[in-house]
């Protein structure tokens, strides 16, 4: 009985919260099909632990502590440093302009270190709490202080002091 209930529990999880999960492992991986494997391996991990969640309303938090850990030990593998297909062309009109700042942006952001990266996207683009992404990254509120300054310091560095602003013209701070 108890089995049927966690699997129910996570079940209904898993398809309750799989569209913002998604969202964020993309943003880590910055491609689908690597985001879809980063999520599936991150759901079954996160299945295999989820007897010992003590608060299934914790779950999202620890499903991206393991998102986020799993893709920088795939990083570190060099796994995602080989030759990358894109994704495909949108199928409606879109700004130019948006476009080509988000484009860059996003090519700005992938040469951060996946940590900063990490907390960048959960700060400005998910909008959580700095003590939500210290949670989620499974560090310290001063770990994300940190994170977040390295790695508005290296954007300033390329982009200039109005990096912020940057981010959130290209919708990353929605």
């Amino acid at each position: 009985m108890a089995d049927e209930r966690d699997t129910a529990g996570f079940a209904e999880f898993a398809t309750s919260r799989h569209g913002a999960l998604y969202r964020y492992a993309y943003l880590l991986a910055g491609e689908r099909g690597l985001a879809e494997d980063l999520l599936q391996e991150a759901l079954v991990k996160t299945y295999v632990g989820w007897r010992r969640l003590r608060d299934p309303g914790n779950a999202e938090a620890y499903t991206r502590r393991v998102i986020t850990t799993t893709a920088i030990t795939w990083w570190r593998r060099k796994a995602w440093r080989a030759e990358r297909p894109h994704d495909d062309v949108p199928d409606r009109p879109v700004d130019a302009d948006d476009t080509t700042a988000r484009v860059w942006l996003w090519n700005e952001l992938r040469q951060l270190p996946p940590r900063q990266r990490a907390a960048l996207v959960l700060r400005y683009y998910e909008d959580l709490t700095e003590v939500q992404t210290a949670e989620a990254l499974g560090c310290s509120v001063g770990t994300v202080k940190s994170q977040v300054f390295d790695a508005l310091k290296k954007l300033r560095a390329r982009l200039g002091e109005d990096v912020v602003l940057i981010v959130e013209r290209a919708g990353m701070a929605e």
